[in-house]
């Protein structure tokens, strides 16, 4: 009898999550198709910084496609790029909810920061890499054109719809999982696998770790790699007082 009742629990929460990620998807297509008929003006948000870049350099510039289908295949990758960003939040409250009614209050408490904070710091990962990092990776790349004096032949840019596409969409996410790295240290530390000494203590070899996983995340030039392993020394630093914060948390806990 007991078995059967833990049987009949695990098929109704099976259930339960099967219906979570029917919503989840059935969310994420109606955006998708919403974000399809705007896919024009959303690729045109993404273009924006390379436009700005370019705007007074005194050369008539362009998107170029090479294939027929390119750009019908780019604006599908825009519009499940967008369609992703927005429904992330509600993907995380299907979650949260699947989790939460087998949760303490306190462990509620704990987790619903996190989950809160995920998307946000996503969120300002994008935006750096928009306001920030493209402009000036933008400038350096397009630095070196030429106009031929010293090589026989003008060299200019001629950019790739699909190509310029897929580096923005590289680049963001690439910041935004990076930009999770104070969630990560501070579950890690509520759990006991990390403390504050810890991460103090190798603080040296994260260092040397951050610049090798921006070199191998983004492009090779020095603004990007720098524009990414600086930010994460930050939220490495941060992500040290929040697992101290924890800690004495943790000790109050106890003495009470």
């Amino acid at each position: 009898m007991h078995n059967e009742d833990q049987e009949g629990g695990f098929v109704s929460h099976l259930a339960e999550l099967r219906k979570r990620l029917i919503h989840s998807f059935i969310f994420l297509i109606i955006f998708f198709i919403g974000c399809y008929v705007f896919a024009e003006h959303l690729y045109g948000f993404l273009v924006e910084p390379y436009a700005k870049a370019v705007k007074d350099d005194g050369t008539e510039r362009r998107l170029i496609f090479t294939a027929l289908q390119e750009t019908f295949l780019t604006y599908l990758k825009v519009s499940f790029f967008a369609a992703f960003f927005v429904t992330c939040p509600f993907i995380l409250m299907q979650i949260w909810k699947f989790i939460a009614p087998g949760l303490y209050k306190h462990e509620k408490t704990a987790i619903l920061p996190y989950l809160v904070l995920t998307p946000i710091l996503f969120f300002l990962g994008g935006m750096l890499v928009y306001y920030l990092i493209m402009p000036l990776a933008i400038k350096f790349f397009l630095s070196f054109e030429s106009s031929g004096l010293s090589t026989n032949l003008p060299i200019q840019l001629e950019a790739k719809v699909n190509e310029y596409l897929s580096l923005v969409m590289k680049l963001i996410f690439a910041f935004g999982i990076s930009f999770q790295l104070p969630v990560v240290l501070s579950l890690l530390a509520r759990v006991g696998v990390v403390d504050s000494h810890f991460l103090k203590t190798r603080r040296k070899y994260v260092v040397v770790i951050i610049f090798a996983a921006a070199a191998l995340l983004t492009p090779p030039d020095p603004i990007t790699q720098i524009g990414l392993a600086v930010p994460l020394l930050i939220l490495y630093e941060l992500s040290i007082f929040s697992v101290k914060f924890i800690e004495n948390k943790n000790l109050e806990n106890e003495d009470a």
